[in-house]
């Protein structure tokens, strides 16, 4: 049996290996360049538009859409932006990075800021365009690729293929990876066993899921900004301590990002593909899994959202990931032959100083309250998918159930197979989504070009289905 498990586990490396090392890869920055192009940058030129829409956001609801919302079911702007940052931020900030730099040098760390920066177009066309096609559930909106791709493309079995893989990805494998990670950082730590931690978390979990997407997003909206703050100002102090050394730091990413020097080839290449896959799982750009989340927003116009969602890629790469890979980098244990979180946890020990182990203690909160958010909206992401399939109430509660029992086994568990089929699965559905986003994408140029025009001429934009007649029949919401 041992033998076969283990002949398992090496195809499935194999086929993940070809998958998202080269495959992945190259489709990833293709789409994201182009988006880039026929967007032409909006992912730089309105960053100030972006902050201005959070900011209106995370104080009120858009009460001309509200009154549109199914009953009890107005989900925010700044709601749906806090759910799809739960969903980035967690185990692929503190643990990713640091494998990213451990495997592929600090120069994965100048390609993780390339995909985002570049991605952040994929992450705005995708969001708009699951604005675009949302529909009404019972209660809330609900949208993401599998409805863009049926009522945009009119392929059920795509969308359905599409709905399958992101369940499995995120629903099953991820949040495996996620249970997994909070108790190796607590048993580490303190010892605590993997027993207790695998029933406090289905615990915690069936509470929180079963009370819908109202109860994530007020859990999200709470959780996630306090512990994200809290990390980032460890950050700003380790950086503080380590000012005269920032400028070394930034050469040395940028130098490892950038050695054409004979011999050097073979490590460009993997600090490309650790930056880029890392970046890819942390920021979740061009995915198909925040457009799940950002449909479920009130707002007068898809833009807002496409442009709130782009950036939540900032957010997560440009400074929760960077301020990972400062604390590993200032401490210079990047290289002591550890990876994951347990490099995180020596990085800002050796930081800090102390006998203590306050460092690993940090990261084991922040760890617990960063990939348990992860966890929830994960679920909510093979929720939505799973109505699209069959909206019938059995089938989400067996899927509640299996969640529930996945995060108990993934707690439990050696994860190897488990990542290596979650980066299948992650491929796939990547792929899948970028080939729709690469069809449909033309409607997210039109509707920034309404959008534009409307702010030009001082208005608050609002988008009616005739503004693009040969979709008007298609979407819904917008009548």
């Amino acid at each position: 049996m041992t033998g076969f498990v283990e002949n398992v586990s090496a195809a499935v490396a194999a086929v993940s290996g070809v998958l998202t090392d080269y495959v992945l890869v190259t489709v990833l920055l293709a789409a994201a360049v182009y988006f880039t192009f026929i967007t032409r940058g909006v992912q730089f030129r309105m960053v100030g538009e972006m902050l201005r829409l959070l900011a209106r956001s995370g104080s009120r609801y858009d009460d001309r859409r509200k009154a549109d919302a199914p009953v009890g079911g107005a989900v925010s702007s700044f709601q749906a932006f806090a759910i799809s940052i739960a969903s980035r931020v967690g185990t692929g900030n503190l643990a990713g990075v640091a494998t990213a730099i451990a495997v592929g040098g600090p120069g994965a760390v100048f390609w993780m800021w390339v995909i985002a920066l570049v991605g952040a177009s994929s992450a705005f066309v995708e969001s708009t365009l699951a604005q675009l096609f949302k529909v009404r559930g019972k209660n809330s909106f609900m949208g993401g690729p599998a409805y863009y791709i049926q009522k945009g493309l009119g392929q059920r079995w795509w969308a359905v293929t599409f709905a399958v893989l992101i369940t499995l990805t995120f629903g099953i494998a991820f949040n495996s990876v996620q249970s997994n990670t909070i108790a190796d950082a607590y048993y580490s730590c303190f010892g605590f066993p993997r027993e207790w931690m695998a029933v406090l978390l289905t615990v915690c979990t069936l509470t929180v899921i079963w009370g819908g997407v109202k109860r994530v997003s007020r859990f999200s909206e709470i959780v996630v900004p306090v512990m994200a703050i809290a990390y980032i100002i460890l950050a700003l102090v380790i950086v503080c301590m380590n000012l005269s050394r920032i400028p070394e730091i930034l050469w040395l990413i940028v130098d490892s990002a950038m050695d054409f020097r004979a011999g050097a080839g073979g490590a460009i290449g993997m600090a490309i593909t650790m930056g880029v896959k890392r970046g890819l799982f942390s920021n979740e750009a061009g995915e198909g899994s925040t457009p799940n989340v950002a449909a479920t927003a009130s707002v007068t116009h898809p833009v807002k959202q496409g442009l709130v969602q782009a950036l939540g890629v900032y957010t997560d790469t440009l400074i929760i990931c960077t301020a990972t890979a400062f604390i590993i980098l200032c401490s210079g244990v990047y290289q002591s032959g550890t990876d994951g979180i347990v490099l995180t946890q020596k990085a800002i020990d050796t930081q800090l100083g102390t006998d203590y182990d306050l460092g690993s203690a940090f990261v084991c909160v922040a760890i617990l309250f960063f990939a348990f958010t992860s966890i929830v909206a994960n679920y909510y992401y093979g929720e939505a998918n799973i109505r699209f399939i069959r909206d019938r109430e059995l089938p989400v509660r067996v899927y509640r159930l299996c969640v529930g029992a996945t995060v108990y086994i993934g707690a439990l568990m050696s994860l190897d197979l488990v990542w290596g089929f979650a980066d299948i699965t992650m491929a796939l559905m990547t792929l899948c989504n970028l080939a729709a986003i690469f069809a449909l994408g033309k409607y997210a140029v039109i509707l920034l070009r309404d959008y534009l025009r409307q702010r030009r001429s001082g208005k608050d934009p609002v988008y009616h289905a005739d503004t693009i007649p040969e979709l008007a029949s298609r979407t819904e919401c917008w009548k």
